[in-house]
């Protein structure tokens, strides 16, 4: 799309992401990211706010003739959000539902057995929550993550993304607190990736070696 605003990578929405964020320094707050895009975003912005940073594994349920598309998303406390005009779209029963489900569920298992060597849950109960992600598409991953931090008795919860869908930013709106977003593109056609100019799906181990970085990084500053 020309003329759109890009960002350079992920790291780089992170840093703009944070200059938008500076009332929360020096505040009880928990930075989460959605792996693994959200990751590099959110570490940026937990460096700046001088904060936690904690993930919320969250996966999409990929509808089964379109996998890059979802239907609906689970977290890693089993938390689960449905799209129910699409599922209606899609004539799909229960029983596949939680067949789907439960695929996705076992991708989560392993993820979480991989990134939390790295990265331990921190204390949520009580504290306001920032939840990242490198961007938002459809929004229900981000209404899974949501919904998992409110079964987890968090404060207040705000959303802080780099770029939405208008439908998207529209859907979770009512379910936050605060939502920041410096883009919304209300175009027909929409791809987190279009606005960036250094865009890949992370691996497995480039997230490990990141929240490594994570982790030393902290030691330091705790000294």
């Amino acid at each position: 799309m020309a003329g759109q605003q890009l960002f350079n990578d992920r790291s780089d929405a992170g840093v703009r992401l944070a200059s938008q964020l500076t009332d929360f320094q020096n505040k009880d707050v928990v930075v989460y990211a959605i792996p693994s895009g959200g990751i590099p975003v959110a570490m940026e912005v937990a460096s700046s706010l001088k904060s936690p940073l904690d993930i919320i594994i969250v996966r999409k349920i990929p509808i089964p003739f379109e996998p890059e598309a979802g239907y609906g998303a689970v977290t890693e406390d089993g938390s689960l959000v449905l799209n129910q005009p699409l599922i209606k779209r899609l004539h799909l029963t229960e029983s596949e539902i939680e067949k789907h489900a439960q695929d996705v569920r076992h991708e989560i298992i392993r993820r979480s057995m991989l990134y939390r060597k790295k990265l331990p849950p921190s204390p949520a109960k009580g504290k306001s929550a920032i939840i990242i992600d490198d961007g938002l598409a459809s929004g229900y991953t981000m209404l899974a993550a949501i919904k998992s931090l409110r079964n987890r008795k968090v404060g207040e919860i705000t959303v802080a993304i780099p770029v939405a869908s208008g439908s998207a930013y529209d859907l979770v709106l009512p379910e936050v607190d605060r939502l920041i977003s410096l883009i919304v593109a209300r175009t027909s056609f929409f791809a987190v990736a279009s606005f960036y100019q250094h865009w890949h799906d992370l691996k497995d181990q480039e997230v490990i070696n990141l929240l490594e970085t994570w982790r030393l990084r902290s030691i330091v500053l705790s000294k």
